[in-house]
């Protein structure tokens, strides 16, 4: 069976569009979940929003212990320490000292001791203990939320960096198999078998499939790249 130049152009275009259908068959397989666990767990250890979320619970746990352990923060105790050989003289009606007076001195020494009691302190020390204990639940659910958040997105970036590698090897085979058909069509046009035209639309061929081969080459970039922001670390330091 004889194919024409034309035949063969077709051809390279009919390989070109046909791979992609194959590469996304065979996508699935490219996907490890073992290794998707540890960029999640990667993400969690040291993306900065996370590390934020964790303080924030670590925080709210420290204000509970605070306020449970400042129950007595209502007492007010105080002292007056007394100089020895001091001389008080004190009325025995009214307790008061006298100055001039001729009542026998007392002799006072050491320490004085007293306690004052902030009521309003004290009732309101059971709320801010629970206050504390909800601050804690709330910076929890938070964390909990964003961690289901944060895995999704690591998913959702880790599938895309899978797809565009796989995009960018159909590209690169791609255009590999349309420059092993253009030196055969580009030998024939040196020896006149194949006119101009058949040579330019193979040439435009080749141009278009290196085009898409760049292009696929920046959508795998610009996907690891994202993908090495949530995790904080190349994917090449992640075995």
């Amino acid at each position: 069976m004889k194919f024409t130049t034309r035949s063969i152009v077709f051809f390279m275009f009919l390989s070109a569009f046909c791979r992609p259908v194959r590469a996304q068959e065979s996508m699935m397989s490219e996907v490890s979940l073992v290794y998707l666990e540890k960029l999640i767990a990667t993400a969690k250890e040291n993306y900065p929003r996370m590390r934020n979320f964790n303080d924030q619970v670590a925080r709210a746990k420290v204000d509970i212990g605070r306020q449970s352990v400042s129950w007595f923060d209502f007492f007010n105790l105080s002292y007056v320490r007394q100089p020895e050989n001091n001389v008080t003289v004190t009325n025995p009606i009214t307790g008061a000292p006298e100055t001039g007076s001729s009542l026998s001195p007392v002799l006072l020494n050491g320490f004085q001791f007293g306690v004052g009691i902030n009521l309003g302190t004290l009732f309101q020390k059971p709320y801010n203990v629970r206050q504390s204990k909800i601050d804690y639940r709330i910076a929890q659910t938070n964390r909990e939320e964003y961690v289901l958040t944060l895995e999704a997105e690591v998913k959702r970036r880790y599938y895309l960096y899978v797809q565009t590698l796989e995009v960018l090897k159909l590209q690169t085979k791609g255009l590999v198999d349309i420059q092993n058909t253009f030196r055969d069509l580009r030998a024939k046009y040196e020896k006149g078998a194949v006119t101009f035209s058949e040579y330019n639309t193979g040439l435009t061929s080749v141009s278009a499939q290196t085009q898409s081969k760049i292009t696929a080459e920046g959508a795998f970039l610009t996907a690891k790249v994202a993908l090495e922001e949530m995790l904080g670390k190349r994917l090449e330091e992640i075995k």
